[in-house]
């Protein structure tokens, strides 16, 4: 009987297909009489690329309600991750007022057209898009300049054109749409939902972003959007097993929702947004890095995660515990 062996170059796994290595092995039935018989789609997961599940484009508006719990933070870091993975990936950052995108991806000095100057006639679509320069599958959509105003009549069906001109370009339909949303429910919110088709809902443990975040899926679900999928941020286990933030479990049970991530405090954040290189792209990489390209996997194969939970830390007893002290 021939044995599996798992390749161990990491960077195989982008280019190696796992059909390559199911067949030189026998029959599966012969396996399954073994006690020690391990299933084949475990032991090959991450020497695989992902296979796209849905129909293209997969629109995905990534919102959380509340402003500063890494919105744009996720939609760069997902949408590099996407492209790492080979998909094709249009990211559109619907902020019109506090955009911020671009400078997170360091393409804020490649910026000349907006969708704005597409709607008046002044450029093309294609003029308007920004390709990044280490993925060239990655391309970047700002709706407007920042301090500038926008049209009176520009709002959901405006954003709902864009994506169909995006579907109908002669260069292909894009795999993803991935639309960074502003916070706040009011018509900026609105706007940016509109022509998605699922959701990425970030919320960090605390009690604020979390009324945000539940108020966000009750308005998302009125709109259709039914596969929402929820991002943790800045998860800190120290302070979770010190009963001084709530565990992952506890927001998951709050907001019923399915698990499609977990990022973990990192101070990297900080220096990868101010260097315009989104933290995917560090080398080595970081935990927090990791946690978005996992999350990224998940997108991918409409998977999700689930939340384990965090055992406290034993409380220190001391000599005179022994008499009650």
């Amino acid at each position: 009987m021939r044995s599996l062996q798992l390749l161990p170059n990491p960077f195989f796994f982008n280019s190696f297909h796992s059909k390559t290595l199911i067949s030189p092995i026998p029959n599966p039935k012969s396996f399954s009489k073994s006690p020690s018989f391990t299933p084949v789609k475990s032991v090959l997961q991450w020497n695989r690329k992902p296979e796209l599940a849905g129909d293209t484009p997969r629109v995905v508006v990534i919102t959380s309600g509340k402003g500063g719990v890494g919105k744009t933070t996720t939609t760069a870091n997902v949408g590099i991750s996407l492209a790492r993975l080979g998909f094709s990936v249009v990211a559109i950052d619907a902020d019109v007022g506090l955009r911020n995108l671009d400078l997170l991806l360091g393409l804020e000095n490649r910026v000349n057209y907006t969708v704005v100057e597409v709607l008046n006639g002044d450029c093309r679509l294609d003029q308007a898009l920004v390709r990044d320069k280490r993925w060239s599958n990655f391309e970047l959509l700002c709706i407007s300049k920042p301090r500038s105003k926008l049209p009176i009549g520009f709002g959901g069906k405006a954003l709902v054109w864009l994506v169909d001109a995006l579907k109908a370009r002669q260069e292909g339909c894009p795999d993803f749409i991935i639309i960074d949303c502003p916070a706040g429910i009011d018509a900026g919110f609105i706007t940016a939902i509109t022509p998605a088709n699922e959701a990425i809902l970030v919320t960090t443990p605390d009690i604020t972003s979390l009324r945000d975040a539940d108020r966000v899926t009750g308005l998302l679900e009125c709109d259709g959007i039914r596969d929402i999928k929820m991002m943790v941020n800045r998860v800190r286990t120290d302070m979770i097993k010190g009963e001084d933030m709530m565990s992952v479990l506890d927001v998951q049970e709050m907001l019923g929702l399915a698990l499609l991530g977990v990022i973990p405090e990192d101070s990297e954040v900080i220096r990868s947004t101010n260097r315009g290189y989104p933290l995917v792209l560090n080398k080595p990489p970081t935990l927090a890095g990791l946690a978005f390209e996992q999350a990224a996997w998940r997108l991918v194969e409409q998977d999700s995660m689930t939340a384990v939970m965090v055992e406290e830390e034993p409380k220190k007893r001391g000599f005179f515990s022994f008499f009650g002290g």
